[in-house]
């Protein structure tokens, strides 16, 4: 079973493992005090006083001239939280019809509140998924999950076909203009044409119809090739 995590530490605690964790994605890399405010929209000396804090509890440590990271103790902590966000998103979508670009903002209103037994009883009746609505890996109950950077679609050739795994949740306008477009997980293109100095990408879907993506948008969809 994942160990308690909601019932030890503060909502506020949370929600800072949670952005450091996704901006030090990669080895040896640490978040600096304005990305971790920009991501929670607050200021950096609010920011500093709780770094100092969370270092005192053990779960985040700066690393001198360069940023903090978090701890194994934060990290576990971080992924415990992302299994509890992702698992609500799923729920919502799959039970309540909720839309993929609304579940994000329920989930973060949800996941401070519920019990890690609720949550493992969800699991349980969607049968341990191991995605959320938008692609994104759910950490499993020993809280080990693979997190790595996938290619995306400005990264395909000309003539390459790819399927759609992951789509950035940051902007729900995004996602709900993908879905528009007949664009979400599991669907299969074809990169047709690119434009220069980060021009639109033009693709080709499996129905036959062309969508124009801007490099933003395109950007933010991760792929497999096929």
């Amino acid at each position: 079973m994942q160990a308690a995590t909601s019932q030890a530490h503060s909502a506020p605690a949370e929600d800072y493992v949670k952005v450091i964790y996704a901006l030090t994605l990669e080895p040896d890399q640490t978040a600096s005090t304005s990305q971790i405010a920009e991501r929670l929209g607050i200021t950096a000396g609010s920011v500093s006083t709780m770094i100092k804090r969370m270092d005192a509890s053990g779960l985040a440590e700066h690393v001198p001239y360069r940023g903090v990271r978090l701890t194994p103790a934060g990290r576990r902590l971080a992924l415990g939280v992302i299994r509890r966000h992702r698992l609500l998103e799923l729920f919502l979508a799959t039970t309540l019809d909720i839309p993929w670009e609304d579940v994000h903002r329920f989930a973060d209103a949800l996941e401070h509140a519920v019990s890690d037994e609720l949550i493992e009883l969800i699991a349980a009746k969607l049968g341990d998924p191991v995605a959320d609505p938008h692609g994104d890996p759910i950490p499993n109950r020993l809280l080990e999950v693979d997190d790595r950077a996938q290619p995306t679609i400005v990264d395909l050739s000309i003539g390459e076909r790819a399927r759609v795994v992951r789509v950035s949740d940051s902007e729900p306008q995004m996602l709900r203009y993908l879905s528009e477009q007949d664009i979400g997980i599991g669907a299969e293109l074809e990169l047709v044409e690119r434009q220069p100095f980060d021009g639109p990408c033009l693709v080709r879907l499996g129905s036959g119809e062309t969508r124009s993506l801007g490099t933003r948008l395109a950007r933010a969809i991760h792929i497999e090739r096929l």
